[in-house]
């Protein structure tokens, strides 16, 4: 007796009219953006740790606890943890950004 799960599925197919296809196109792409979106905004409200935080900057630990200490950085803390959000880093680094225009 053949098992049914192992059986090819035939094809089917069906014809629509070009405007539900065009719609249908429209509406994938409008929710592949949404999910773009909000992956990009959840990368952004991710909390690092203050070692990765002091890595993605390149500065000394001195130089850390200087940017804590004059507020540069919003950031959090429990107990002797510290922890900034990823955007909060990246604003930091644009705002301190030097073009290469003279």
């Amino acid at each position: 007796m053949a098992n049914e799960s192992n059986a090819a599925t035939p094809l089917t197919m069906a014809v629509v009219p070009q405007s539900f296809l065009d719609g249908l196109i429209g509406e994938v792409r409008e929710v592949k953006n949404l999910l773009r979106k909000k992956s990009e905004e959840e990368v952004n409200n991710q909390w690092v740790e203050s070692a990765q935080a002091r890595k993605m900057l390149g500065v000394s630990a001195k130089t850390w606890q200087t940017y804590r200490d004059e507020r540069r950085i919003p950031f959090s803390q429990f107990g002797r943890k510290i922890y900034v959000k990823r955007a909060d880093l990246e604003k930091f680094m644009a705002d301190h950004y030097i073009s290469a225009d003279k």
